[in-house]
C-alpha cells in the first residue's frame, strides 16, 4: 500500500501536467476541473512553434549526449585508474571528489566558470557548457568503482600473461564488463545534463540561437499582451519528456542487469 500511495503522489503531477497541457489558458489557471472541458491538441502544435523547439530540442541532444560521452570516457579512466594503480597523490584525489559531492556552492562558481571559458574563447559555443558538465562527474565516478572492485583482478592478471599492457586490459577485457553499469551511469549523467538551467542560461544569454529546451521554455511563458500562457509552457514541458522517456526505455536493459546481478550477490 504503502508504494502506491508514493506512487500517486510522484504521478500525480505529471498527470495534472499532461492534462492541463490540453487545457484553455483560462482552464488552467483557475483549476477548478482535473480534465479540460475541451481538448487542445493544438497547443502543442503552437508550443512547438512559438518556442522553435526543433533548434532547441537538436542544442539539448548536443549538450546531453557530449557530456554523456565525455563524462563516461573520464570517469571510466579515472575509476581505472584509481582501482587498479597505485600512484603518489590516490588518496588525496578520491577524497577531492568526495568533497564534490557534498559542498555545494552552486551559482557561486558560475563567474569564475565563465571567466575561465571566456579565457578558452569557449564562451560563445556550446562546449563550454559541456566541459563543466564534464568536469563535475564525482557522482558518476563513484558509481562506476563500486562496479570496478566487482570485477576479479584475477582477470587483469591473466590478461597481462597473455601479452595485453595496461590499456588494452581496460578497453577490451574491463570496459565490456562494465556495459551495464556504463548504461545506468549514462542514463543519469544524460538526466542531469537535459534538465540543466542556470549555466546554459548564463552561457547563452547573449546568443538565443543556442539555449537548449530548459532555457528555451521560457519563451512560452508569456504571450500578447504580456499574458502568462500557463497551457503552452505545459503542452512545452510534456515535449521536452518525450526524449528522456525514450533514453529510459533504451536504458532499462541496463537497469535490469545491474539489479539482477546485485541480487545474484
Amino acid at each position: 500500500m504503502f508504494l502506491i500511495a508514493a506512487a500517486v503522489v510522484t504521478l500525480f503531477p505529471v498527470v495534472v501536467a499532461i492534462l492541463g497541457s490540453f487545457k484553455t489558458n483560462m482552464e488552467v489557471t483557475v483549476g477548478a476541473t482535473l480534465f479540460p472541458k475541451q481538448w487542445l491538441f493544438s497547443n502543442y502544435a503552437e508550443a512547438w512553434k512559438k518556442a522553435n523547439f526543433a533548434l532547441f530540442t537538436w542544442n539539448s541532444l548536443f549538450i546531453s549526449a557530449a557530456t554523456t560521452i565525455g563524462t563516461l570516457l573520464v570517469t571510466t579512466m579515472a575509476a581505472y585508474a584509481v582501482d587498479r594503480g597505485n600512484f603518489p597523490g590516490k588518496k588525496a584525489y578520491v577524497a577531492l571528489q568526495a568533497s564534490t559531492m557534498f559542498i555545494s556552492i552552486g551559482a557561486v562558481v558560475l563567474r569564475p566558470q565563465f571567466d575561465l571559458m571566456v579565457a578558452l574563447n569557449l564562451n560563445q559555443s556550446l562546449w563550454g557548457v559541456i566541459l563543466i558538465l564534464i568536469s563535475a562527474h564525482a557522482t558518476a565516478f563513484f558509481m562506476l568503482i563500486g562496479f570496478f572492485k566487482g570485477i576479479p583482478k584475477d582477470l587483469d592478471e591473466a590478461a597481462y600473461i597473455d601479452g595485453c599492457n595496461y590499456y588494452t586490459v581496460y578497453w577490451r577485457i574491463v570496459l565490456p564488463l562494465l556495459k551495464p553499469a556504463i548504461g545506468v551511469t549514462a542514463l543519469f549523467t544524460f538526466r542531469n545534463a537535459w534538465n540543466e538551467y542556470i549555466l546554459p542560461f548564463v552561457f547563452t544569454m547573449s546568443n538565443p540561437k543556442l539555449q537548449p529546451l530548459t532555457v528555451g521554455l521560457t519563451n512560452l511563458k508569456y504571450g500578447v499582451g504580456a499574458a502568462a500562457e500557463l497551457q503552452l509552457m505545459l503542452a512545452g514541458a510534456c515535449i521536452s519528456i518525450v526524449p528522456m522517456l525514450i533514453v529510459y526505455m533504451f536504458a532499462n536493459k541496463s537497469f535490469m542487469q545491474v539489479t539482477a546481478g546485485s541480487l545474484k550477490g
